[in-house]
C-alpha cells in the first residue's frame, strides 16, 4: 500500500512538473508600465516639470552631490537604456568627488512617453539645461553614452558656455547614416517595435553589445525593456521608441564637429560594429558602418581639441563590458581636461 501511494505521488508531481513550471515562470514575468512606476533604480529619483508642446511633463533625475570644489558631471544614456545603467560609473566618480546628475530623457525611462511629441536631440538639450538650472549648475562636465553621444554633443554646440567638457563614450552618430542607408519613416519602426520579443532583444544585445557572450549582468539591462513588452502600454513604448529612431539618421551631429569649442574625449571600444541602417544600406554601396576602430580616429581629427582613447576588444558599452579598464580611460579622460 505505501509502495502504491508513493507512486501516485511521483506520477502526479510528474504530471504537474509542467503546470508548476509555467505557473513559475509567470509569477516571475516581468510587467512594468511606461513610466516603470514599479522598476526600481539604485538611487532616488527625482523630477522637473516642465511644460512643452502644449503638455505637462516630468522629467526623471539622480542627483548625488559631490564636493564644493568639484564639478558635476553629467550622463546621458543611450536609446536601449535609462539612467540606472550609469550605476557604476556614478559611485566611480561620487567617490573621486565629483557631483553627478543623472536625467532619463523625455521618452525614456521613468519619464513622460509623451505619444503627440516632436522628438529632437535639440529639445533634449533644452530639458537638460533647464534640468541644471533648476540645480543651479551653472557649468557640467558632459558624458554620453551611444545615443546619448549625439545629444552630449547637441547639448555642447547649443551650450558651449555650460559644458565644461565633452565625453563621448562609442556614441552613435559619429556617421551621418542617410548618406549611406535609405529612410525609414516612423510607421517602419514602429511595426519594427511591436514584432519584439524577450528573445529577440536578448539576442540583438548578445551579438551587438557583447560579442555573443551573456550574463546575468547583460540581462539586467533588458529587464526593463521586456516588462514594458508584457505590460500595459506596449503600443504606447512601441511608438514613442519609434519615434526616437527618427532623429538619429534625420539629425546629424557629425556634420558639425568642426564646430565644438570644448575640450572632447572620446572613449572607444574598438570591437564595436553598431551601424543603425545596415539592414537597409543604399544598393552598390560598399561603404562599412559602424566601424569604430576607425571612426573614433577620424572623427578626433575634425574636432579641434579632442583626444581619443581606444580600448581594444571592447564593443559597444566598455562601462558595463569592463569597468575596470573603462575606469581608467575615464580618469585620464577627465585629466586631461583638468589640466
Amino acid at each position: 500500500m505505501f509502495k502504491l501511494k508513493v507512486m501516485v505521488f511521483v506520477l502526479l508531481a510528474f504530471l504537474l512538473q509542467p503546470v508548476l513550471a509555467q505557473n513559475t515562470k509567470n509569477a516571475t514575468k516581468l510587467v512594468y508600465d511606461a513610466e516603470l512606476s514599479t522598476y526600481a533604480y539604485d538611487f532616488d529619483v527625482n523630477y522637473l516639470a516642465i511644460q512643452a508642446q502644449r503638455q505637462s511633463l516630468k522629467m526623471a533625475y539622480i542627483y548625488l552631490k559631490g564636493d564644493a570644489d568639484k564639478p558635476v558631471v553629467t550622463l546621458m544614456h543611450g536609446k536601449n537604456f535609462n539612467a540606472d545603467y550609469w550605476t557604476d560609473t556614478a559611485l566611480f566618480l561620487q567617490s573621486k568627488g565629483y557631483g553627478v546628475l543623472i536625467p532619463d530623457q523625455i521618452g525614456f525611462g521613468k519619464s513622460s512617453k509623451p505619444a503627440n511629441f516632436q522628438y529632437s536631440f535639440a529639445v533634449m538639450a533644452l530639458h537638460t539645461r533647464s534640468l541644471l538650472a533648476s540645480l543651479e549648475i551653472e557649468e557640467s562636465i558632459v558624458i554620453g553614452h551611444s545615443m546619448g553621444g549625439m545629444l552630449a554633443s547637441r547639448f555642447a554646440l547649443m551650450y558651449p558656455d555650460v559644458t565644461r567638457q565633452l565625453v563621448l563614450i562609442n556614441p552613435i552618430g559619429l556617421e551621418n547614416y542617410l548618406q549611406y542607408v535609405e529612410y525609414k519613416d516612423t510607421d517602419f519602426f514602429y511595426k519594427n517595435e511591436l514584432a519584439k520579443t524577450t528573445e529577440s532583444i536578448n539576442a540583438y544585445q548578445q551579438k551587438n553589445y557583447y560579442d555573443g557572450k551573456w550574463s546575468e549582468r547583460y540581462e539586467e539591462l533588458t529587464q526593463f525593456m521586456v516588462g514594458q513588452l508584457n505590460g500595459p502600454d506596449n503600443d504606447l513604448i512601441a511608438w514613442v521608441n519609434a519615434k526616437t529612431y527618427d532623429m538619429i539618421f534625420t539629425q546629424p551631429v557629425i556634420t558639425e564637429f568642426k564646430n565644438l569649442s570644448v575640450p572632447v574625449s572620446l572613449i572607444i571600444g574598438t570591437r564595436d560594429r553598431t551601424g543603425p541602417g545596415r539592414n537597409w544600406q543604399h544598393s552598390g554601396t560598399d561603404y562599412e558602418l559602424g566601424r569604430y576602430d576607425r571612426l573614433g580616429a577620424a572623427a578626433a581629427k575634425i574636432i579641434s581639441d579632442a583626444t581619443l582613447f581606444e580600448l581594444p576588444g571592447l564593443g559597444h558599452l566598455p562601462q558595463i563590458e569592463n569597468f575596470e579598464r573603462f575606469k581608467m580611460a575615464l580618469s585620464s579622460a577627465l585629466a586631461s581636461s583638468a589640466q
